[in-house]
């Protein structure tokens, strides 16, 4: 059976695999994002600077611009659903043969992977993951593409038959099937260093967790957030060339900044990620909401 919609392919992850249990490792809720706006702007790395960064893509808060803060997000729209998500995400803009393609949608994951209990993103903190400037293809840990043909990227292996079907994890953009998507991954860091809501880099305040751990300078766990953006493969395939706007196809990256009703996160992360005893109350009509 082939899934063609990311939607369609995270309802079926929900079926086929057994949903993990609310407090444990591997917990999980996520966001469902349209496309919102394409600019050339960048509000951590190039803040107050319209047009000066390359190409983005955004998802989620419909208002992100070079200007944007804490407070003017949570004023706007968001193209998430659930509503309380007016996070800002954003990620470079895929171009097939010089024209952008825009995301058909995506998926926010927030996660746990530690064996400590994790926090709620404190109100208004930034982070980048990837490197926007690789020559060289990055750590499939933290960067990767693949087909969107039958999720199974936090799960593990998930098959029909006696053969595990596995996503083929590519460092480059793949060809995929014409009714698939195209999918970028890439995960952010989940152990913050308690203090800064940013750095000088965008990236010191923050760390990964490793065996399930955060390192001794960044002792807070806080959600692991995995943003997948996927792309119509049928926009690509015939395409000669496809680059990211950020300079080839190793330039995968996103950026980040808590924008949550406060409040709703940390319902989320309580119920679904730490305390099995405490389960959120949710928007029945809110259906990519899982724990």
């Amino acid at each position: 059976m082939r899934v063609t919609t990311l939607a369609a392919a995270v309802a079926l992850a929900a079926i086929a695999v057994p949903t993990a249990t609310a407090g444990a490792p591997g917990s999980y809720f996520l966001s469902i994002c349209q496309f919102s706006h394409r600019a050339a702007d960048d509000p951590i790395v190039l803040p107050r600077a319209p047009g000066f960064s390359h190409d983005h893509s955004f998802v989620g808060n419909l208002s992100t611009n070079a200007f944007s803060t804490l407070g003017s997000l949570r004023k706007a729209g968001t193209s998430c659903t659930p509503q309380a998500d007016t996070s800002a995400y954003w990620a470079p803009t895929l171009y097939a043969d010089g024209r952008p393609v825009a995301p058909v949608k995506a998926a926010v994951y927030y996660r746990r992977l530690t064996t400590a209990p994790v926090r709620p993103f404190p109100a208004g903190l930034r982070m980048v993951a990837g490197n926007a400037h690789a020559y060289h293809p990055q750590n499939t840990a933290i960067i990767y593409w693949d087909c969107g043909l039958l999720k199974t990227t936090f799960y593990g292996p998930n098959g029909g038959g006696s053969i595990p079907i596995t996503p083929a994890v590519s460092s480059t953009v793949p060809v995929c099937p014409q009714k698939a998507e195209v999918q970028l991954h890439v995960n952010f860091p989940d152990c913050w260093d308690g203090r800064r809501l940013d750095s000088f880099d965008h990236r010191s305040h923050m760390a990964y967790a490793r065996a399930g751990r955060c390192p001794a300078g960044h002792p807070v766990a806080v959600p692991a957030l995995s943003l997948v953006y996927a792309y119509p493969a049928r926009a690509l395939d015939a395409a000669g060339a496809v680059v990211l706007s950020s300079g080839g196809q190793y330039t995968g990256h996103a950026d980040f900044i808590n924008a949550w009703d406060q409040q709703a996160l940390r319902k989320l992360v309580l119920g679904c990620l730490d305390d099995a005893n405490m389960r959120p109350t949710l928007d029945p009509t809110q259906t990519y909401n899982h724990c």
